[in-house]
């Protein structure tokens, strides 16, 4: 028959909403774009029914919406606020609360026009104040009386909020004891919300240590152009994140070079990983034509390959792919285990030998040079728990330098700092307080 998008559509977001829900006590689904857009009715539809499905006591609609302070006349303006409620009324949506984004906090007189034209009561307005760091929002929320409203609404019991730790955990970022410089070296850098994992991966290392990570993004490109000491030679740290493609290869290159010979902690993921493979190959294992598969497929020395097989531990099964394989089926991605060697920086971070990482990406580590190169002096530090793949190198003469194939920023959070992104940033204060010392005896 024909597909329509009711029932057929709007029923498919239905079931994938609630396919959620027996794994939490409150699901939160964000419905994106502005209210009217096209693209956003269906969903807007299948939300709007959710709430016959459920019951009025187990659907809360909050609507995001702005309140702009026109600075010139020093006052707030309500009408794009109704206007927007009023488009999301006509389609069969009563916002429960009301979140606005505002440069001011809203009086009580602003709130209660909100709350009248809108159709909602006044303690339902919120204030979505800007604020310095976006760690201070669920203390703000708190002060405006959001988590009690959302209980009303649900129905719900709930003990009194415990915010001391947030509390505290805000007070680090206003108030640091210290502050590093760390780099990040790509070529998507134009695009900062490309690396917005990776950003508060390396503000919750910061968290850590009671200090202030200050990143500067740095083109790739740049560096192949300019060289590295001018641009990189400020930095405390120097990071090459996840990527694709050979455009600005070589300038990571020279970057990971500079950190090794500099002695500047370094940090690779993913590609980065690789890219630091690359380089030690080159410089230090004597492999001038050292490269990967991806950037030449007809590579003489590729110390990183695509690998045709290899077992996958989650399917207990034998994994073969190759160039004319779909490029999402040649990909390793989701979570994998890894185990670590004692004694390794990695293994000191995570405080345990055997860790779980989630994965994205095609290419590998060539076990055909594993034995020249760490004759040469990398260290294997990670591996999959039969050996087989690569997971983590180190070098062993630096005070930390570290590559793995997987992305930590996945699993770091404010409370919880990634292991890794903790000793990088406390590598990061080491290494600066060694300048310290450096200038004051000369």
């Amino acid at each position: 028959g024909t597909v329509q998008v009711i029932p057929h559509i709007t029923d498919e977001i239905k079931e994938s909403i609630l396919k959620v829900a027996p794994t939490v006590d409150v699901a939160i689904i964000e419905i994106g774009g502005t209210v009217g857009d096209i693209e956003s009715l269906p969903f807007m539809e299948a939300i709007r029914q959710l709430k016959g499905d459920l019951g009025k006591e187990n659907v809360c609609y909050i609507h995001l919406t702005l309140v702009p302070y026109i600075k010139t006349a020093g006052e707030v303006k309500t009408k794009p606020t109704q206007h927007s409620v009023k488009e999301l009324r006509s389609i069969g949506i009563q916002p429960d609360i009301l979140l606005c984004r505002t440069e001011k906090t809203l009086s009580k007189d602003i709130k209660a026009k909100i709350a009248l034209f809108c159709n909602v009561e006044p303690n339902a307005v919120i204030t979505a104040r800007d604020v310095d760091n976006i760690y201070e929002i669920p203390l703000l929320f708190h002060e405006e009386g959001l988590d009690e409203r959302l209980v009303e609404v649900l129905n719900i019991w709930t003990r009194a909020p415990r915010l001391e730790q947030w509390e505290k955990l805000a007070a680090r970022i206003r108030r640091p004891k210290d502050r590093v410089e760390i780099g990040i070296v790509g070529k998507y850098v134009d695009l900062r919300e490309s690396y917005k994992s990776l950003h508060e991966a390396l503000v919750h290392g910061g968290l850590a240590h009671e200090s202030q990570v200050a990143l500067t993004y740095i083109d790739s490109e740049r560096v192949e152009r300019e060289g590295p000491e001018g641009l990189l030679g400020h930095l405390h740290g120097i990071l090459v994140p996840g990527g694709f493609g050979v455009r600005g290869v070589e300038g990571k290159i020279q970057a990971i070079r500079y950190a090794r010979e500099n002695i500047i902690p370094y940090f690779g993921i993913c590609f980065g990983m690789q890219l630091a493979v690359i380089e030690f190959a080159r410089h230090l294992a004597g492999i001038l034509a050292a490269t990967s598969e991806e950037f030449d497929q007809e590579a003489a020395e590729p110390v990183i390959y695509l690998m045709r097989e290899w077992y996958d531990y989650r399917r207990d099964a034998i994994i073969h792919r190759d160039r004319e394989t779909e490029k999402g089926g040649t990909m390793r991605l989701g979570a994998y285990p890894c185990v670590l060697k004692e004694g390794s920086a990695a293994a000191a971070a995570y405080g345990k030998l055997e860790i779980m990482e989630r994965h994205r990406h095609r290419y590998e580590f060539n076990n055909d040079y594993r034995d020249r190169l760490t004759a040469a002096g990398l260290s294997i530090s990670g591996t999959s728990p039969n050996g087989e793949l690569v997971e983590i190198v180190e070098l062993k003469d630096h005070p930390w330098f570290l590559g793995c194939q997987f992305h930590p920023e996945f699993k770091s959070g404010p409370m919880r700092p990634h292991p890794l992104f903790r000793d990088y940033i406390g590598a990061a204060l080491a290494y600066k307080q060694g300048l310290g010392r450096a200038e004051t005896e000369i």
